[in-house]
């Protein structure tokens, strides 16, 4: 009996001996002064997880994480902030103050991972930002359709960036990457394609915040998927009249539900061909009912005169709380949905040519 107390006191004692895993962070940025600050995105606000001061350049930041994940790097009191992903172990930083998207990180398996795929996304971002000024140049110099043949190019290139982060993410279902990936590529998704990729993570993401956040994201964009009806709601035009969203689409045979705000320079830059198509299509059964995420009745109103919009207009000035927004999920603006006359939803955030394409074969 005394050699199996003994036994058991010795198993007890290494076990309170051993240290958790913990990470410890070596920092090094040039023109660095003061303190260094290391903090992770929360619901609302940053949410500070570690200070330590520079000392002969260098400040060591500890701590520890459940598990591997983006964290933000920073000098206190500066705006500035560079990409870590943090993991319980020995890390370096290094790096200049002025340019902490460029810091190098060793030490983290999961950073190593992301720097790789980044490295090749930054090599694109480069080349079609260059592309951008070149288009914007020859628009300047009245070259209109060189201008937009570019920008056919910058988007295309673009969009192959988005589609590096999904294949990422298909091929590597178990990588901490995964998630902040995830949180890049989700907006304008259709909710099927993201439901799919979520299902196919590792088990071991599924308690990650942001996975269970987009979980729950995907729960309410199923309410406002095509094919569903679209919630009913109500709110005043600019004189104060209340406004039923069914009253306007149960009179017409296609309703464009349109959420934008005068303050988005994307939506004031479509307003035209949604213009251009009410007033092609209106006779024929097309409206629109407009939704703006505006905070000032005054801006909201001169938008809506400068731009020539000449359908009903609601709002209840609440910016991004605008609560058919929220009931919506509307998580970017210019963003719009199609419903018919029941009020059924037949397509999402159709633009340009794809929205005059599809309201002319819906009304022929």
């Amino acid at each position: 009996m005394k050699k199996y107390l003994v036994l058991i006191l010795g198993v007890a004692l290494f076990a309170c001996s051993k240290k958790q895993p913990s990470f410890n962070i070596n920092v090094k940025l040039e023109g660095a002064e003061g303190k260094i600050l290391l903090e992770e995105r929360g619901p609302t606000s940053w949410i500070p997880v570690d200070t330590a001061d520079i000392v002969e350049g260098v400040a060591v930041l500890e701590g520890k994480v459940k598990m591997p994940g983006d964290y933000y790097l920073s000098v206190l009191g500066q705006r500035p902030k560079g990409l870590v992903f943090v993991e319980n172990a020995k890390m370096t930083v290094v790096g200049h103050a002025d340019s902490l998207n460029n810091i190098v990180v060793t030490g983290s398996p999961t950073h190593t991972e992301y720097a790789g795929l980044n490295t090749q996304i930054g090599e694109i971002t480069e080349k079609y930002m260059a592309l951008y000024q070149e288009s914007r140049a020859a628009i300047a110099a009245g070259d209109t359709a060189k201008g937009k043949e570019i920008m056919v190019e910058v988007e295309n290139m673009y969009e192959s960036t988005n589609t590096m982060r999904e294949d990422f993410i298909k091929s590597h279902p178990a990588s901490y990457v995964t998630p902040f990936l995830l949180s890049q590529i989700q907006y304008g998704k259709e909710v099927e394609d993201l439901e799919a990729l979520v299902g196919g993570l590792d088990a071991k993401l599924d308690s990650i915040p942001s996975i269970l956040q987009l979980k729950a994201q995907i729960v309410k964009l199923k309410k406002v998927s095509v094919g569903q009806v679209a919630p009913d709601f109500t709110q005043n035009d600019a004189n104060g009249n209340p406004v039923k969203f069914s009253d306007i689409y149960s009179q017409n045979e296609l309703t464009l539900l349109d959420f934008w705000a005068a303050w988005c320079g994307p939506c004031r830059a479509e307003n035209p061909n949604v213009v251009a198509v009410f007033n092609e299509f209106n006779k024929k059964g097309f409206t629109v009912f407009g939704v703006s995420l505006d905070r000032e009745k005054d801006a909201w109103q001169k938008a809506v005169a400068d731009d020539k919009l000449a359908w009903t207009q609601v709002s209840d000035l609440a910016y991004w709380q605008n609560e058919a927004a929220q009931m919506y999920f509307i998580q970017s603006i210019p963003s719009s949905l199609l419903v018919d006359k029941t009020g059924k939803i037949v397509a999402k955030n159709k633009r340009g040519d794809e929205l005059r394409a599809f309201v002319s074969e819906t009304l022929k």
